[in-house]
């Protein structure tokens, strides 16, 4: 009984995910997501009792996604500032590949403050690697950590808009190739030393 209520929570964090991302929180009706899953809605207000709910699962299980791949590569045996790049091509295959971290990425902007949002899992460690690149002199002299992060960020959040016109289009997105050569652009532009 408890495996069968799993898969149907499962199946229906997924249809969800896929629905919030194509068509947007207010746009997205719980008997869409009930067709998709292919699951009654009796089952669906079992398991979440508002599309609420449904969205802060959602957008929760895209930020556990997140938060893993973060913890990853944050620990790999490298320096501060190729992680960093690491990091956002990471989050970039993340977005073109896993529906629920578009969609927590969607949810984010669609449902300001309803849940943690997507930024607040990656930023924190985005900035500490900056910081970390800074202390280790991978960054040039008045080179500010701050604004090294806001390029990583600006970086990302068009990754994201351009792997969601890509999928739109039903093209095959390609932005962790796109994101790694504007890294490549940024650096030797800056006279940032990516060693490694």
């Amino acid at each position: 009984m408890q495996a069968r209520a799993a898969r149907t929570r499962q199946a229906l964090l997924r249809a969800a995910a896929l629905e919030f991302d194509r068509h947007g929180y207010t746009a997205t009706s719980m008997t869409q997501v009930c067709k998709v899953a292919g699951i009654t809605t009796g089952a669906l207000t079992f398991h979440f009792g508002t599309k609420g709910e449904l969205a802060d699962a959602v957008q929760d299980h895209g930020c556990q996604t997140i938060r893993a791949a973060v913890d990853r590569v944050k620990t790999a045996p490298r320096p501060a500032l190729d992680l960093m790049v690491d990091l956002t091509i990471c989050l970039a295959r993340l977005l073109e590949d896993d529906a629920c971290v578009r969609c927590a990425a969607r949810l984010t902007r669609e449902r300001p403050g309803a849940a943690p949002g997507w930024m607040a899992c990656w930023l924190p460690t985005i900035r500490e690697l900056a910081h970390r690149a800074q202390r280790s002199g991978q960054l040039s002299a008045g080179t500010p950590p701050a604004a090294v992060a806001s390029l990583a960020t600006c970086l990302l959040l068009g990754t994201e808009v351009r792997t969601r016109a890509a999928l739109q289009a039903e093209r095959a997105p390609d932005g962790a190739g796109q994101l790694q050569e504007l890294w490549g652009l940024a650096l030797k532009g800056m006279g940032l030393d990516r060693k490694g």
